[in-house]
Formats: C-alpha cells, sequence, structure tokens
C-alpha cells in the first residue's frame, strides 16, 4: 500500500520511466508478455488512480475484443492452419515447376512466387515457412544450390506474409491505429510485391555471377507436356481462393471480416475437392487456431490496459513532446521511430510491438503531418526486418524446427543478411517515395 501511495506523488516523467524500467526488468524474468503489461497496468492504475480505476481498464479490454475487425484474425489463422495440414502448398510448388523450367535459380524463384500465393491465402508467416521448408528447402539442396541462399529464400520468402496482404500485421495495426484496414491492404499490395521482386532480382543477379550458386534443372527434371496440364490444376484452387479473398475485398463486395470468412470456406472446398477433409484435420486446425489467436488476444489484453492507463496518467503528451523535441526537421523524427520499431523488433513479438507502440506512434505520425496508413506499412515493413533479425528472428526458429539436423542456427542467421538488407532498402525507398502505396 505505501507503494501504491508513493506513486500518487511522483510526476508524469518519472512514472513513465518507472514504469518502462518495471516492463524490461519483468521481462528479463522471462514472464510471457500479456501476462507482465497486465500487471503492470494493474500496479500502475491502483497506485495512481485508486480502485476505482480498474473498470477503466476493463472497458478498454472490452473494446478492443469485442472489435468486429478482429473476427477476420481467428479466420485467416484458421485458412493457414488448414494448408499446413493439407497437400494444397505441395500442388501448388509442384505447379509453379512450369515458371522456373530450366531458368538458373528457378527453383528459388518457384519457392518466391508460391510464398507471394500462400502470404495472399493466409497472411500467417509461421506455417508458410515451415511448408516452405519441408517442400521447397530439400529440393534445393538436393539440386546442389548454395546453402545459404537456399536458406535465405525460404525464411524471407516465407516472411511475405507480413507485407502482402490479407496480413494479420495490417489488420492489428488498422485496429490500434483506427485506419481503415482496407486502405491498408491497397497500401501495402504493390510493396509487398515490390519486396518480392527484390528477391527475384537477387536471385537471378547470383545465379548469372556464379552458375553454381543456383543450378538449372537438369534435362531429366524437364517435365512432358501431359504432366504439366496436370500439375496446372495445382494452381487453380488456391489462385481461386486469392481470388475470392482480395477480389472481394477490393471489389467492394465484401468487408475485410466477410472476406476472411469467404478465405476459410475457400480453403474448406478446396480440401473437399481433393478428398483431403477429415475430422481430423478441422480437429487439428481448430485447436492451432486457438492457440495462436489465444496469444494475441491475451496480448492485447495486457496491452490494451497498459496503454489505456498510461493515456489516462498523461503519459501520451510526455511522449509526444519528448518524440517532437528529438528535432524539428519530421523526417528524424520518422527515422527515430523506425530505429525504436526495429531494435523492439529484436527483442518482442510484433502483437506486443504494435499494441504498445502504435498507440503512442500513430498520434505523434499524424500530428507531424504524415499519413497513417502509410505509416502502417512503414510498420509493416520493419516487422519483416524484425522476423529474420538475430537473436530473436522468428523466421529463423520455425525453420530451424524443420531444416536438416547439420543446418545450424547461426548459419540461418549469417543467410538471411543479404535479404535483410533488401528489406531495409525497400524500406527506405518506402520512406523516400510514399507514392509507392499509392498514399
Amino acid at each position: 500500500m505505501e507503494f501504491f501511495g508513493s506513486l500518487q506523488g511522483l510526476g508524469v516523467e518519472t512514472a513513465t520511466y518507472l514504469m518502462f524500467g518495471m516492463l524490461l526488468l519483468l521481462l528479463v524474468t522471462g514472464i510471457p508478455l500479456a501476462f507482465l503489461t497486465l500487471l503492470v497496468a494493474l500496479v500502475f492504475a491502483l497506485g495512481w488512480f485508486g480502485p476505482m480505476a480498474v473498470p477503466l481498464i476493463t472497458s478498454r479490454v472490452y473494446s478492443f475484443v469485442t472489435s468486429f475487425v478482429f473476427v477476420s484474425v481467428p479466420m485467416f489463422v484458421l485458412m493457414a492452419a488448414i494448408l499446413d495440414r493439407s497437400g494444397i502448398a505441395r500442388d501448388l510448388f509442384d505447379a509453379m515447376k512450369l515458371v522456373g523450367g530450366r531458368l538458373r535459380g528457378g527453383v528459388a524463384i518457384q519457392t518466391i512466387i508460391v510464398a507471394v500465393i500462400l502470404a495472399a491465402m493466409s497472411g500467417i508467416i509461421g506455417g508458410e515457412i515451415v511448408l516452405l521448408g519441408l517442400i521447397a528447402l530439400p529440393q534445393m539442396l538436393r539440386l546442389g544450390y548454395d546453402r545459404q541462399l537456399a536458406i535465405g529464400v525460404v525464411c524471407a520468402g516465407g516472411a511475405l506474409g507480413t507485407m502482402v496482404p490479407p496480413s494479420i500485421v495490417l489488420i492489428i495495426y488498422g485496429l490500434t491505429a483506427n485506419v481503415s484496414i482496407g486502405d491498408l491492404f491497397t497500401a501495402s499490395f504493390l510493396p509487398g510485391l515490390m519486396l518480392a521482386s527484390f528477391y527475384v532480382i537477387y536471385v537471378l543477379t547470383r545465379a548469372y555471377l556464379n552458375p553454381a550458386m543456383a543450378p538449372a534443372l537438369p534435362p531429366d527434371d524437364d517435365t512432358p507436356l501431359s504432366e504439366k496440364l496436370k500439375l496446372l490444376r495445382g494452381l487453380i484452387l488456391p489462385i481461386l481462393v486469392v481470388i475470392g479473398v482480395l477480389g472481394s475485398i477490393y471489389g467492394g463486395i465484401a468487408s475485410v471480416t466477410e472476406a476472411s470468412a469467404v478465405g476459410v470456406l475457400g480453403v474448406i472446398i478446396s480440401t473437399m475437392l481433393r478428398g483431403e477433409f477429415t475430422l481430423r484435420l478441422m480437429t487439428g486446425a481448430a485447436l492451432q487456431t486457438l492457440r495462436t489467436v489465444g496469444m494475441i488476444v491475451w496480448i492485447g489484453i495486457g496491452a490494451s490496459a497498459l496503454v489505456g492507463v498510461f493515456n489516462l496518467m498523461g503519459g501520451l503528451e510526455f511522449i509526444q513532446s519528448l518524440v517532437a523535441n528529438i528535432s524539428e526537421n519530421r523526417l528524424y523524427v520518422l527515422l527515430f521511430m523506425m530505429g525504436i520499431l526495429f531494435v523492439l523488433g529484436m527483442f518482442l513479438d510484433w502483437v506486443g510491438i504494435a499494441l504498445l507502440a502504435m498507440p503512442v506512434f500513430v498520434p505523434i505520425i499524424t500530428d507531424l503531418g504524415y499519413d497513417p496508413v502509410w505509416f502502417g506499412v512503414l510498420f509493416c515493413m520493419n516487422m519483416q526486418v524484425s522476423f529474420l533479425s538475430p537473436p530473436f528472428g522468428p523466421a529463423a526458429f520455425y525453420l530451424k524446427s524443420v531444416a536438416p539436423a547439420d543446418i545450424s542456427l547461426g548459419e540461418i542467421f549469417k543467410s538471411l543478411l543479404p535479404f535483410i538488407c533488401l528489406q531495409v532498402l525497400a524500406l527506405a525507398l518506402l520512406i523516400a517515395f510514399p507514392g509507392i502505396t499509392g498514399r
């Protein structure tokens, strides 16, 4: 009680430093982010305002979890979980042999294209990296591809789900920043394809300069015409699902939430047509969805509570003045924010970063005259970097879980460095040329 009473006598500056110090200290102990943010929120709510402030926390949490758009998150996660358990991705990869053909680096390019299609179907990165790690990586290693190039293509390509609509990162950002998710999808579409094209250009360049790094398919791997026609069938269902999801959004037929339901229905029908639909498949997919969405919801509850208490304390105004005083040049302020997000991405999950940082950053961005939708695309591109960056880049750990035993985590992170540079280049281009997003 003495501690709670002492908080009331602190200024907002001291309380802010104390709050962030407590967060860092609790993070080191290994307490999950969702619970430590809720704990810190309760401590400061009771200490600053007293017991009467607790209903304020519950009202913030209620408004987050009852958002209609949030319904799309479990839907897209369920899509990814069903894809995980079906053979759709494998047939899609086999069908994309028609694109790679005898081209040097063809299998790597085929992997990137498949990654873009899978991203446009579900918007989840974990499942994509695991799928590509099981399907594409062994084939590239068998053909004699440079190990680091093959590893980088799988991880970087699989992480494209962050940028390519319907990205769950964009949905969570839209919820926290209170901007149109449809506008975010439209603005991120071209930057996502731009980043994928950077990967393709990089692969082609490396293959041209050193053909041994990414050899073409040998003559005995040529596919006869009859087999090519059969392979083409593997493209039809995924393309129809993508058209159903993105076409209904961009065509104004359905909202993002409704389009997510269309996507789930499309994937379920696809598994039925392929003869793969079983109760076991759906049960496993539903349980995986519950685990993933449960984590997102709990982080959202803790972050919403913490940000709500911080705002009531006057912390938002303090942070805004602190950041705004860094420089009179708004570009430097923006770059400073990007630097903070980059550092946070090395240690925190993107969900926590979005829910904790965006309620603070977006009002500052708006006051500086920047477009919050454009900033959302920058945020997602920044999170692309965080997925690959050591020491906790999740893409590396996803791949390590299915990679051959002789591929170490250190080798995976080393392989990702060129692709991180390409992501930083894409981020720089988005900052220099906002028109790429159409904003």
